[in-house]
């Protein structure tokens, strides 16, 4: 209730003031009219708005109260919701969250609608449409966190997700983008070898998480991090990727090496500035393309805060991001 308490003060506190640099744990970012909205973890998940995506301001959060549904669901809900997505589609936008006990799968994936981002928009309101996938503790050897929708080349929509566990998952959505699409089709597509076998409700090593799948030059990109965050100046968090001709997979790094079998090629990691980096998505806006991720700063008590890196693809179409600010 603490802990609540002064996230709630601090929300009432920072809202409405401009920042250049902002602290945020797994943020995402869209488009509308001539603004950008950033939406990443916290109680509620928290809601940043820039003309420039170098100058923020905060907008509150999506929800100010917990989802019934999530209370219902989960009897040991962590209380903050995690690593959202956000997309344009059918005219709204959907705004994909995790709810989750901390360290364990029992975890849900909720996703909420609205017409508009502009608050200030008559239309403006947020309808959560409640549970769209769930992991089972005993039943299910992954983990339903961490959200991602991509479009395969029919426009077929697929949600990607997952942390630790048995790997990272795709399923097929309908074209609601609310459930999953029957006969459901799963997908593991990005694993890491576990050194010890152990219990299902456990998550063990085999650390990756945060799947992102971005289509360009003929591939789908799949980027995902590696190792641990949210352990301060301890974190080894990194990006990775692998490329694939259908989303299905199979994603191969730059080595020829499966996904499947731990491969991935380096993206980004934590230099002089950062100890870790990641966490990422990644977007086109204005015909440039983007990385944006979260890293732990070296110079500032290793406080988790936004970056955006721009993205060049080298002769043989592999992301490249500038490794050293």
């Amino acid at each position: 209730m603490k802990q609540k308490l002064i996230i709630l003060i601090a929300l009432i506190l920072f809202s409405g003031k401009v920042f250049s640099q902002i602290f945020v744990h797994d943020p995402v970012i869209t488009q509308h009219n001539d603004n950008y909205y950033l939406f990443s973890t916290g109680l509620g998940i928290t809601i940043w708005s820039s003309p420039d995506m170098k100058n923020w301001t905060r907008d509150g959060r999506v929800f100010q109260e917990t989802p019934q549904w999530v209370t219902e669901t989960l009897d040991d809900f962590a209380g903050h919701m995690w690593a959202p997505d956000i997309i344009f589609h059918n005219n709204q936008y959907y705004l994909y969250y995790s709810v989750s006990a901390f360290g364990k799968n029992t975890s849900c994936i909720g996703v909420a609608t609205n017409r508009t981002l502009d608050p200030e928009d008559p239309d403006y309101k947020w309808v959560d449409h409640g549970n769209v996938v769930q992991s089972v503790p005993g039943r299910d050897d992954w983990n339903a966190i961490d959200p991602a929708i991509a479009f395969d080349d029919d426009g077929q929509p697929w949600m990607s997700f997952g942390s630790f566990w048995g790997g990272l998952k795709l399923v097929k959505l309908n074209d609601d983008l609310k459930t999953i699409a029957q006969p459901e089709e799963w997908h593991t597509i990005a694993k890491r070898p576990r050194s010890i076998e152990i219990d299902e409700s456990e998550a063990g090593d085999g650390a990756i998480e945060a799947p992102f799948i971005f289509k360009k030059n003929g591939y789908y990109y799949l980027f995902v991090s590696f190792d641990y965050c949210c352990r301060g100046a301890e974190s080894t968090y990194k990006i990775m990727v692998g490329r694939a001709k259908n989303i299905e997979g199979p994603y191969i790094d730059k080595e020829g090496k499966s996904m499947l079998e731990g491969g991935g090629s380096l993206v980004l990691k934590g230099n002089d500035d950062w100890y870790a980096i990641g966490h990422n998505a990644a977007y086109t806006f204005d015909g440039k393309d983007y990385l944006v991720c979260h890293g732990y700063d070296r110079h500032d008590n290793a406080r988790q805060k936004l970056i955006i890196k721009e993205i060049s693809w080298d002769k043989n179409d592999w992301p490249v991001v500038d490794q050293t600010k």
